[in-house]
């Protein structure tokens, strides 16, 4: 056995070593692609999810999820070769959101923590960082409404879209469920474990704060105090896990946006978000979506909120996601319909379909 088992590591370090000098190889490639841009962007998000799909089809051993985890950092080490890339996110260290940056981004670049939504697209625009990642919609909770509005003035445009298992854990300095007199968590977040918190922590007060960092800090602060986050907060606060796996939907997901200056061609699956107004009339809405059915384009997604900008109190702006690219033939002929009859509308951006 003994013999074996020395055999089959002499093997995987012979692989390792033809792993690195492909990395080396591979590396040596993307750094002439960055000298031939002359200073384009290197993050092509269409490229790099193209990448990721071919990758994960020839998963057999590996689960298709872990092949792409593999990959995100080997492209990441490579683009941060072309381009020292900056992107903010909702803050402190230990958020949902830069989860999400980090399985998009990997490792190879800097994360910029704020202290709001508003703020990381301010960074953003300003050119502090040249993308930002922010919360879109929650699937048991729904859209976050201060993104949508934000994504109506913004000069940014959606270049990729992530997808985010949501584990949420109950935190602290306590040793129990028992000690615990108040518990600390974003609002989203409160409400994704509303059940759990009203069987297991019924009386306790619960206080919404601005993230789930923010949470833990607060927690990793009082001994009575608990916070609703993820692992990572926990590890980088300090904070036992007095219980996991606390939300309501066992397949809890959050949705979260790239923006940036970035217009990705198409990849082959992708999807374009917009929003428009309709004329405050019966049929109005019914009228500005024909076009889409008529162009044989699928609608995935269609989201009201009320005009911040309105001369009525019931003036409505609507965020629609099609499947496809804006340049596609089908979604450029209904996206020229549309055009035609709606008083308002902005092209958000179109941009690769999250990759698990």
């Amino acid at each position: 056995m003994a013999d074996e088992l020395e055999k089959i590591r002499r093997e995987i370090d012979r692989l390792d070593d033809e792993l690195a000098a492909l990395i080396e190889a591979r590396a040596a490639q993307a750094r002439k692609i960055g000298e031939l841009k002359a200073g384009a962007a290197a993050y092509r998000p269409e490229r790099e999810s193209q990448i990721l799909r071919r990758v994960m089809q020839q998963a057999r051993v590996l689960a298709p999820e872990r092949m792409a985890s593999v990959f995100r950092e080997i492209i990441s080490a490579c683009r941060g070769l072309e381009e020292s890339i900056r992107v903010s996110y909702l803050g402190p260290e230990g958020t949902f959101s830069e989860q999400a940056l980090r399985k998009h981004f990997g490792g190879a670049v800097e994360a910029l923590p704020v202290a709001s939504v508003d703020e990381a697209f301010r960074r953003c625009e300003a050119g502090g960082a040249q993308f930002t990642v922010v919360p879109a919609e929650n699937s048991t909770e729904g859209v976050v409404g201060r993104t949508l509005d934000l994504l109506v003035a913004t000069p940014l445009r959606i270049c990729a879209e992530i997808e985010l298992r949501v584990q949420q854990n109950l935190l602290s300095k306590a040793d129990s469920l028992r000690a615990v007199r108040k518990i600390y968590s974003h609002a989203q977040s409160l409400a994704q474990c509303n059940g759990w918190l009203a069987q297991n922590l019924p009386h306790v007060e619960r206080v919404p704060v601005a993230s789930n960092a923010e949470a833990a800090q607060r927690a990793a602060q009082e001994q009575a105090s608990a916070a609703i986050a993820g692992q990572a907060a926990g590890e980088r606060y300090g904070l036992n896990a007095l219980a996991r796996s606390i939300e309501d939907d066992p397949n809890n997901t959050t949705r979260f946006l790239v923006l940036g200056n970035v217009e990705p061609a198409p990849s082959g699956r992708d999807r374009t978000s917009l929003v428009l107004s309709a004329e405050n009339k019966p049929g109005a809405v019914h009228a500005l979506l024909t076009p889409l059915a008529e162009h044989g384009v699928s609608m995935t997604r269609i989201e009201s909120r009320p005009a911040r900008a309105r001369a009525s109190l019931w003036e409505y702006l609507f965020f629609i996601d099609l499947e496809g690219h804006q340049k596609d033939a089908k979604v450029a002929a209904a996206l020229a319909a549309l055009r035609a009859k709606a008083p308002y509308l902005k092209i958000l951006g179109s941009y690769p379909v999250a990759i698990s």
